[in-house]
């Protein structure tokens, strides 16, 4: 029998080694012991579980602690015990104290060493068999923790029930749970190293989780490999045409009771009709698992679990089929910079400053009131780069965008003086930020057909350069430059743009240091900056608007005419009115207004010639690509360029940003060309514009031999008021 202290700290939940004494062991004497902690059982009995038949019944010495001496046996062996419960009931059932440590050490080793770059693998909820028994394999990295148990459904939340065995190589602590099952809600019972109960945590490598504002963690499968489809490769090429489609699932559309869609309802609507539009991707804004609704998903705190707004996880795994079906690739919103401080999350889990930084002048982010993981920590680390891979390999998702990082380059971003802390070399970089950046964009590259897209806000270099280049690594990086100064200068009323013209060539100096994409995002239609039409100038006392979608229409041409990918929010292809509201559908009604359905219609068309002309997008990070044909014609608010493809494609773009139609205007052009056509004019009437132009006839507009803009040949043409003409060869 064990010693009385002993019996008293497994009944406090507060032993320091119950492997040592629960189960089946063999006194000084070499007899065997069972002992088991069931509270709420009046009756134990030990079978043995090849035969079934009756051993020996165990004495209750007090509070559900039970034991006996085995007679007879010598040697360890499998059991099952038949347990009575107090409240009614009874049932059979194998003993967790009776089975070897789960994981193995080499794998424990890799943990602590940074070797392991799917800890998903070992780390978490996992249904596994042993024998005949299923059961769910519990694992949690918790190292400065005193106790740690697994509590749920399957243990009435008893912390005693299962307390996990610790590994001390890695720090994790571990626990088979017999009978356990897919579906059981459960959380983490933690004791401090101080002797402190914490608030009860959920699993950082949950699959799945209680819809908010419960926060209970729920045993998942694990999503089987999901390679990307073979054109998905080719597709998200920096060649390729890429226009985007930004969409929050919360309120793209809503239910018919008004609440969210599921993953099925979204995929039997949202990917056809993003195709229709022509986008070649969507990109969802975050959809891991978060308590808050009004942080848009990025305050989550379920890094690893498909949100349960949508429905079970596994509804999304069809979601990512259904886009790639239409022939779409899908990228998700990845928050590695920051998580919210909620008790059962993250913050402080072992007690201890595991996950972020101990400093709160590196750790606590100001602008959010949110921790910043602790990118220099290995088990953090790999936390990180283990879920990217994750979305990628196992959800089969095309990639993923990076949310805020250029909070994560620079340790005193958003800090004044003497709040931050330098670097080892003085600096202010975050150097292992850096390197963890690194190290997830090599790991993604090496997923054929992945790709990764930095929404990054400075002029930090290299950040779609090449890792063995010295970058970051990063496929793609969002040109936040070009974005805000192309809307201040759209924002200015048309008799002020010659002032601020070159608020629109100043991008194409920097244009190709970077695989750039052009963002119209969800943060540019928040927070009082309005809508793209609100934000256009016009005649207020105009009840048609027209100057504020013509401006629009002529902003999107600019856009797609424009080097770099694209990317535009959702409700903003149809000029939705208001901003962005996160709790409502978008106002689809506004499409029964042909002022609406013609701005849809035109994002439609752009999408179809920036896929169908190699010249608008094959080079769109090369210089070779791109030439100014009128770049300072600021008196006139008119820019034109030439768009090639390499081979010797051209496409000419022209804008006229001012209500003045220019008739006659000579614009000069590059050799080689006979004549040139209109293929798209964003003044067309189909559009809702005025119907000016120069005609789809099949003569076009011959080219003649009269100097303009330092070119020796010409055309004359018509340019429509606010409006952006495309103009191909014939």
């Amino acid at each position: 029998m064990i010693q009385d202290a002993d019996v008293d700290a497994l009944l406090a939940g507060r032993h320091s080694d119950p492997f040592s004494r629960l189960g089946l062991h063999a006194d000084d004497a070499g007899k065997l012991w069972v002992r088991v902690l069931l509270p709420g059982a009046d009756a134990v009995v030990l079978h043995d579980a090849a035969s079934g038949r009756q051993i020996v019944e165990l004495a209750h010495r007090r509070g559900g602690f039970f034991e006996a001496a085995v007679p007879r046996r010598k040697h360890r062996f499998d059991y099952r015990l038949a347990v009575r419960w107090s409240g009614g009931g009874e049932g059979v059932y194998a003993d967790p104290y009776n089975y070897y440590p789960q994981l193995g050490d080499d794998e424990l080793q890799a943990l602590a060493e940074g070797r392991h770059p799917r800890p998903y693998l070992s780390l978490g909820a996992h249904v596994v068999q042993h024998g005949d028994i299923s059961g769910v394999r519990f694992a949690v990295w918790a190292p400065n923790a005193r106790r740690v148990s697994v509590v749920g459904s399957f243990n009435n939340w008893d912390g005693r029930r299962h307390a996990m065995r610790l590994r001390h190589v890695a720090g994790v602590w571990e626990i088979f749970v017999p009978h356990a099952a897919l579906g059981d809600l459960y959380k983490f019972e933690i004791i401090s190293g101080s002797g402190a109960l914490l608030p009860l945590k959920a699993d950082p490598y949950a699959r799945r989780a209680q819809l908010r504002p419960d926060n209970a963690s729920i045993v998942a499968a694990l999503p089987e490999p999901t390679p990307l489809p073979r054109q998905r490769e080719r597709a998200n090429r920096r060649e390729s045409a890429i226009s985007v489609y930004e969409v929050h699932a919360g309120s793209w559309r809503r239910g018919a009771d008004g609440g969210f869609m599921t993953w099925d309802e979204l995929a039997a609507q949202l990917p056809a009709y993003a195709a229709d539009l022509g986008f070649t991707h969507l990109q969802l804004m975050p959809v891991s698992e978060h308590p808050f609704d009004g942080s848009w998903g990025y305050q989550t705190l379920g890094l690893y679990a498909p949100s349960a707004r949508f429905g079970p996880p596994e509804g999304f795994g069809r979601f990512v089929k259904a886009c790639h079906d239409q022939g779409l690739g899908l990228l998700l919103d990845w928050v590695p910079a920051h998580f919210p401080v909620d008790a059962f999350g993250l913050a402080e889990f072992d007690g201890t400053h595991l996950y972020e930084y101990a400093d709160p002048k590196e750790g606590f982010h100001r602008d959010w009131n949110t921790l910043i993981y602790n990118f220099g920590r290995t088990e953090v680390r790999q936390f990180l780069v283990g879920n990217a891979l994750y979305w990628v390999e196992r959800w089969g998702v095309d990639g993923l965008r990076v949310d805020a990082v250029a909070s994560m380059l620079y340790r005193d971003y958003s800090r004044p003086e003497g709040q931050w802390i330098p670097n080892a070399r003085g600096g202010r970089e975050n150097l292992e930020a850096i390197s963890l950046l690194r190290e997830m964009n090599e790991r993604v590259g090496e997923v054929e057909g992945a790709i990764t897209v930095a929404e990054e806000s400075t002029s930090f270099p290299g950040v779609s350069a090449p890792t063995y280049a010295g970058g970051l690594g990063f496929h793609y990086k969002w040109n936040m430059g070009w974005m805000n100064d192309t809307l201040r200068y759209m924002a200015e009323d048309p008799i002020n743009r010659r002032w601020h013209h070159d608020k629109m060539t100043f991008g194409l100096i920097y244009a190709f240091s970077e695989n750039f994409m052009l963002p119209i995002s969800h943060d540019e239609v928040v927070h009082g900056k309005g809508s793209m039409l609100a934000k256009m100038p016009g005649d207020p006392n105009d009840p048609n608007l027209w100057q504020k979608f013509a401006n629009l229409r002529a902003y999107y041409g600019f856009m797609w005419g424009h080097p770099g990918k694209k990317l535009l929010f959702m409700g903003q292809e149809f000029a939705q009115g208001h901003e962005w509201r996160q709790d409502e559908s978008l106002p689809w009604g506004l499409l029964h207004d042909e002022r609406h359905a013609g701005v849809q219609r035109l994002v439609r068309d752009l999408n179809r010639l920036y896929r169908d002309r190699p010249e608008l997008h094959r080079l769109d990070s090369e210089s070779g690509g791109f030439e100014w044909i009128s770049a300072h014609d600021a008196e006139h608010s008119i820019f034109a360029w030439v768009r090639r493809d390499g081979s010797g494609r051209m496409v000419i773009v022209v804008c006229n940003m001012t209500p003045v139609p220019r008739e006659g205007y000579v614009l000069g052009v590059p050799d080689g060309v006979t004549a040139w056509r209109e293929a798209l004019n964003t003044d067309s009437v189909y559009y809702g514009g005025s119907n000016l132009g120069n005609g789809m006839a099949a003569a076009g507009l011959p080219v003649q031999d009269r100097p303009a803009h330092g070119r020796r040949l010409s055309i004359t043409l018509t340019l429509p008021p606010l409006a952006t003409v495309f103009l191909v060869p014939i």
